[in-house]
C-alpha cells in the first residue's frame, strides 16, 4: 500500500478532486469508488495505521482484528460481494464461518446454536420453544419486512432532499410500523415469552442498539443479512480489506496518508474547498467526504459560524451508541478441543440479554461476546505450539471510564491501571465459568477500554458504532450524505447503518453524491 506520513508534494498549493477524512470502511470505500470514477483522491487518517476498526495488530506472536469478527452480506454472487470486488484492486477472498455462526449461552440454559438460513434458525428456535411456533414465524416475517424499509431509508438519504422526503412520505406507514418502534416493542407484540424474546434479540451487539432503545428496522437489517448470506471472514484477517482496496486509490493517482489529523475545513464563502491539518498544512479539493462520524464532523470540523445551524443541532440531539471493552487473548494448545469454535459465543451470565456493563469492574458484565479469529482464517499457521488468538468484547456505558476521558494517557495514573487490572480479572472469571478448559490454555491477555477507541477512531465517548440506532435517528433528516454545506459530504456508518456493510453503503452513496457516475455501477 502506498501510504505517506505527514506532508507530501501534493499538499499546500496542490488540488485534489476529493479529500476523504478517515480511513475506516466508509472512507476507504468512498475513496475507491471515486477513484473508479476517475478522480484523484487524498485519504487522510489521524491514526498511525490505516483501516479504522478494520485494522489488525500483533503482540507476542499473536494477531488480532480490532473490529471485525464476522461479515454478513458478502456471499459469492451477492450484490455486496460484487461491489466489494469492484472497489478492490484484486478480489478479497472470504472464508465462510459455517452454517452455525453464533452460539447463545443465556444464564444456565443449554447453549442455543443459531444457524442459517431462515428455515434452519426457525427450526432451532421452535425446538427450544415448542409452544411458540406462530410467534417465531411472525418474528422472521417482521425481520424481512423491516429490512426492506431500511433499504428505502438508505436510498432516500442519498437523493436530493425533496425527492428523498417524498419517498419517505410514500413509505410513512411502513416507517411507523418498523422504524419508529423499538426491537423490544416489536418482540412484545409478538410474544409474552421472556426467554424467547431474549433469544430473538440477543445478537443486538452486532449493531450496538439495545433492544429497548433501537429501531427494530436497524436490528432487522443486520439479522436478515446473516440469515440470507451467512457469516464470512476475510482471508488474511481484517487488514486484507485495506491491502486490497487502497491500491485502487493510489493507482488512479491518489494518495493515502497516515498520522495526519484534520483540524478544520477550509471555506470559500459558504463552500468547502479543502482542509486544514493539525500541523498547519492547507490542502485543497473540489469535495470533502468525512468518515469520522456525523457528530464528530459538526463538532470538530465545521467553522464556528456554522455550528449553530438547525441541521447541526439535529445531529447533536442524537445519542451516541454504546462503547466496549476488548480482552485480546493468546492461547497455546488445541483450543477447538477445549471449546473454541469458528462460530462466535454470546455469554449472558445473569440471563439478561438487554443490558450493558455500567458498574465495571465491580459486578459481572451482563454480556460477553467471544470470538476466535485464528480459527476463521485459513491462512493462520498455529505452528508447533498451536498459537491461536481470541477476543472477548464487553459492551459498556461510557460512564465506566468517564473520569479519565479528558486526561492524556500518561496522566491517567495508578487508579486507571488498577481499574484495568480489576476489569480484566472480572471478565476472565466469567469466561472461565463458561469455557474452563479453554481458560487453562490462555498464555496472554491484554485489555483495551473505550478510551482506546477514542484514541484510534476519535469517536465521541468511544462509540464505535457511531450514533445510536434509535427511532429518532431513523427520523433524522440531517443524516444525509450531501450536507447543507456545499462541498461537504458524510460517509460511513452514520450516513447509513452500523457495521462494515453499513459503512460500505455509506461510503458508496456519499461517493455517488459527489459524482453521480458512481450510481451507474451501484444501481446495476
Amino acid at each position: 500500500m502506498a501510504t505517506r506520513n505527514r506532508k507530501s508534494g501534493n499538499g499546500g498549493g496542490g488540488n485534489w478532486d476529493a479529500i476523504i477524512i478517515g480511513s475506516g470502511m466508509g472512507g476507504m470505500t468512498a475513496g475507491a469508488a471515486l477513484a473508479r470514477a476517475g478522480h484523484r483522491v487524498l485519504l487522510l487518517e489521524q491514526y498511525h495505521t490505516i483501516g479504522g476498526l478494520t485494522h489488525s495488530f500483533s503482540r507476542n506472536g499473536f494477531r488480532w482484528d480490532v473490529g471485525i469478527h464476522y461479515l454478513s452480506s458478502f456471499a459469492p454472487g451477492d450484490r455486496m460481494a460484487d461491489l466489494l470486488n469492484w472497489l478492490c484492486d484484486s478480489p478479497i477472498p472470504l472464508e465462510p464461518i459455517g452454517a452455525v455462526y453464533d452460539v447463545l449461552h443465556i444464564g444456565d440454559a443449554e447453549p442455543l446454536e443459531l444457524s442459517r438460513p431462515f428455515e434452519a434458525q426457525a427450526m432451532d428456535l421452535k425446538e427450544r420453544f415448542p409452544e411458540e411456533h406462530d410467534a417465531i414465524d411472525a418474528w422472521f416475517e417482521a425481520v424481512h419486512e423491516a429490512r426492506e424499509e431500511m433499504y428505502t431509508i438508505f436510498k432516500s438519504r442519498a437523493m436530493p432532499r425533496a425527492v428523498g422526503e417524498a419517498m419517505e412520505w410514500w413509505h410513512r406507514r411502513a416507517f411507523k410500523k418498523w422504524c419508529a418502534r423499538t426491537t423490544a416493542e416489536v418482540a412484545d407484540e409478538i410474544t409474552d415469552n421472556e426467554d424467547l424474546k431474549g433469544a430473538l434479540f440477543a445478537q443486538w451487539g452486532v449493531h450496538g442498539g439495545q433492544p429497548s432503545k433501537a429501531s427494530f428496522a436497524a436490528h432487522a437489517l443486520i439479522a436478515n443479512s446473516f440469515l440470507e448470506s451467512g457469516a464470512w471472514y476475510p482471508v488474511g484477517g481484517a487488514n486484507a480489506i485495506a491491502e486490497h482496496m487502497l491500491p485502487t486509490i493510489t493507482k488512479a493517482g491518489g494518495e493515502v496518508r497516515t498520522s495526519v489529523r484534520v483540524e478544520g475545513l477550509v471555506m470559500d464563502g459558504d463552500r468547502v474547498i479543502g482542509v486544514e491539518t493539525a500541523d498547519g498544512e492547507t490542502i485543497y479539493a473540489n469535495a470533502v467526504v468525512s468518515d469520522i462520524g456525523a457528530r464528530e464532523t459538526v463538532d470538530q470540523l465545521l467553522p464556528e459560524r456554522l455550528r449553530g445551524d438547525a441541521w447541526v443541532n439535529e445531529i447533536r440531539a442524537l445519542p451516541s451508541s454504546i462503547c466496549h471493552f476488548s480482552l485480546f487473548m493468546g492461547f497455546e494448545g488445541d483450543i477447538e478441543a477445549a471449546g473454541a469454535s469458528r462460530a462466535n459465543h454470546w455469554l449472558f451470565p445473569n440471563g439478561e440479554t438487554d443490558a450493558v456493563w455500567t458498574d465495571a469492574p465491580d459486578s459481572a458484565p451482563p454480556m460477553l461476546f467471544v470470538s476466535f479469529a485464528s480459527l476463521k482464517d485459513p491462512e493462520h499457521d498455529p505452528g508447533p505450539k498451536q498459537h491461536h488468538s481470541g477476543e472477548i468484547m464487553v459492551l459498556a456505558d461510557w460512564s465506566t471510564v468517564e473520569r479519565w476521558g479528558d486526561l492524556p494517557r500518561e496522566e491517567r495514573g495508578e487508579d486507571y491501571a488498577e481499574f484495568k487490572r480489576a476489569a480484566k480479572q472480572t471478565i476472565l472469571k466469567h469466561f472461565r465459568h463458561y469455557l474452563p478448559e479453554l481458560a487453562d490454555l490462555l498464555v496472554y491477555a491484554e485489555l483495551s477500554t473505550p478510551l482506546s477507541t477514542v484514541s484510534v477512531t476519535g469517536h465521541h465517548q468511544g462509540a464505535f458504532y457511531g450514533l445510536d440506532v434509535t427511532p429518532e435517528r431513523m427520523r433524522c433528516d440531517a443524516l444525509r450524505m450531501k450536507t447543507p454545506v456545499d462541498g461537504l459530504f458524510l460517509g460511513g456508518q452514520d450516513a447509513a447503518s452500523p457495521g462494515v456493510p453499513g459503512a460500505l453503503w455509506g461510503g458508496l452513496l456519499s461517493a455517488a453524491c459527489v459524482d453521480p457516475k458512481v450510481y451507474r455501477h451501484i444501481s446495476r
